[in-house]
């Protein structure tokens, strides 16, 4: 393969994707001629193309595909898409294909690079990183699967000495990267489609920790068998790295932080939830091995705004409030919902959740619901299918999830019919949850509440 630098164009197949939109706001930025395919039309896409990025949502052969040039195009796809016109056209004609990842860790070979993986976590943990290095004014690019609320982008250039990527273990993409630095979350399981079981998540986990050379540093969430030396983080527990002294005030967080030489106390932060306060241990550990001072990391954290779809919240003056966040496993689902619970005990939460994923839903139905239970009441999406389709999964239903919440409120809905089941609705508190396409109720809701706050 010729090297990065060479191409002048990149055409990506399936471009609207959180990490392939990194990836082509990259080349975009290093003066690249970039386009690209995708299936649907999102805020994303959109936004994509008012960056001067061509993009067709239609799997036909036309002439932005057949006057693109082999010898000078490099196409870059997701793994996530199995089978496309497109796709068997530039294998047909000869082209260079490369998945996401490999790029990336091409990308990333000549920088010191520091890897966030998890299946929990990895997002906010990258996304923070990125924006402590930012404060700190430190020579580094990142790449995230998230777009951060402070640079509104999930692509941030501001040098090349460091990148910050978040390492993706669906098909075992992050074992793709050459990491310096790098942090493991959590392990817990998911993509069984990819995995089978959870032993061979922890295996490739194992793998991408292996990465990692001996003189570089590996921060491990406390708890987890990882199989190497690693340094290890935790919170209201001591490990090499931990906080505690945990206090809320006015919906923000107070802790201190602990390496193994030094405590420094009151950091503040914005973002609910004992889990985001581990991602920032763990950020913090990273950006104080890289000589940043705790003045600048005080006020770096207390800064970050956190990504859009992570606790995305808006409180009205009616005292109605409006979360609207990506979870989409159990785990995630606890988190944000016990947050919730920690800061509004008293008031009444309305849950509208998207399943993403058959395979997702089928593996982890009872822990959804148990998740989804401790809501005061839910209105439950269909599941939203990406890249499988239903005919593979008999069964396996939004009706069939709902009958196991315990909930005596609960009730199904389409997408379609979901914002008119909300506005009928008596809640203190509303939240939509999903990876899926619930994220388009986003601006309806928002718009709605602000009409009713007048």
């Amino acid at each position: 393969m010729k090297l990065l630098e060479t191409y002048h164009t990149f055409y990506f197949v399936g471009i609207g994707g959180i990490g392939m939109s990194a990836l082509a706001r990259y080349f975009k930025a290093s003066g690249k001629k970039v386009s690209g395919y995708d299936k649907t039309n999102t805020k994303l896409t959109q936004q994509l193309m008012s960056e001067g990025i061509d993009i067709v949502f239609e799997d036909l052969i036309d002439e932005q595909i057949t006057t693109l040039q082999k010898d000078n195009t490099l196409v870059i796809y997701t793994p996530a898409i199995k089978k496309l016109g497109i796709l068997d056209y530039f294998n047909e004609h000869g082209f260079e294909i490369l998945k996401r990842a490999k790029v990336l860790g091409l990308i990333t070979e000549n920088t010191d690079c520091i890897a966030v993986a998890g299946t929990h976590g990895k997002t906010t943990t990258s996304t923070l990183v990125s924006h402590l290095c930012k404060e700190a004014d430190l020579p580094f690019s990142c790449f995230l699967g998230g777009i951060s609320e402070n640079f509104k982008s999930n692509f941030l250039y501001n040098g090349s000495e460091y990148s910050v990527v978040e390492a993706d273990e669906y098909d075992r993409s992050f074992l793709n990267l050459s990491p310096d630095w790098a942090v493991i979350t959590s392990t817990d399981a998911d993509h069984l489609d990819i995995y089978g079981d959870k032993s061979h998540i922890e295996e490739g986990f194992r793998q991408f920790a292996a990465l990692v050379p001996e003189d570089k540093k590996l921060f491990v969430r406390k708890g987890i068998e990882i199989g190497r030396d690693h340094q290890t983080y935790a919170v209201n527990e001591k490990a090499d790295y931990y906080s505690d002294n945990l206090r809320m005030d006015h919906d923000k967080i107070y802790f201190d932080f602990h390496t193994p030489a030094e405590s420094v106390k009151d950091f503040v932060w914005e973002i609910p939830g004992i889990h985001n306060v581990e991602n920032a241990t763990v950020a913090l550990a990273i950006l104080h091995n890289l000589g940043v001072d705790f003045d600048t990391l005080k006020k770096a954290i207390a800064s970050f705004k956190g990504i859009k779809r992570r606790y995305t919240k808006h409180i009205y003056k009616n005292g109605k409030i409006y979360i609207d966040d990506y979870a989409h496993h159990p785990t995630e689902i606890n988190a944000v919902v016990g947050s919730i619970k920690t800061f509004y005990p008293d008031k009444k939460l309305l849950v509208a959740f998207q399943p993403h994923l058959f395979s997702r839903t089928r593996d982890f139905a009872d822990g959804f619901a148990e998740s989804l239970s401790n809501a005061d009441e839910l209105i439950l999406l269909d599941i939203y299918p990406a890249r499988e389709l239903q005919e593979n999964f008999e069964g396996i239903t939004s009706t069939w999830l709902l009958e196991k919440v315990t909930l005596d409120k609960k009730e199904g809905s389409t997408l379609m019919e979901a914002f008119e089941k909300i506005k009928e609705k008596d809640f203190d508190i509303l939240i939509t949850v999903g990876a899926g396409n619930i994220d388009t109720l986003y601006d309806p809701i928002c718009e709605w509440l602000s009409l009713k706050d007048k």
